[in-house]
């Protein structure tokens, strides 16, 4: 398992434990944290906005589901074309297409994988 898979299930198993513990602004942190990290990877990309997606339907954030719909149909083309938003978190506050600081943690990650 190379570095970025490795960090992406981190943020997945900090999520868990987050949603478990009730603490929703760091379950979507994490996710948010995840979602960064997937961007290049189709399956981690499709799997990201998935947990986003289930996330959201347990929680009943209509808003949001709608908005994961939208982005799992649109991180294929994103993801193939290499025309990704750097840093954008997935989710339904933001645009799909605007790119977004990256936090310095995963952009040393990453900038190490290139």
């Amino acid at each position: 398992m190379d570095l970025v898979q490795s960090a992406y299930r981190e943020e997945l198993a900090t999520f868990r434990v987050a949603s478990a513990q009730g603490d929703h602004l760091a379950a979507w942190r994490a996710l948010e944290r995840g979602h960064i990290l997937a961007q290049a990877r189709l399956p981690l990309h499709l799997h990201s906005h998935a947990v986003m997606l289930a996330y959201a339907l347990a929680r009943r954030e209509w808003g949001e589901v709608s908005g994961q719909v939208f982005r799992l149909l649109l991180a294929p083309l994103g993801t193939l074309t290499g025309r990704l938003p750097v840093g954008n978190t997935g989710r339904t506050n933001v645009s799909a297409f605007a790119s977004m600081p990256l936090p310095e943690d995963i952009a040393d990650l990453l900038n190490g994988e290139r």
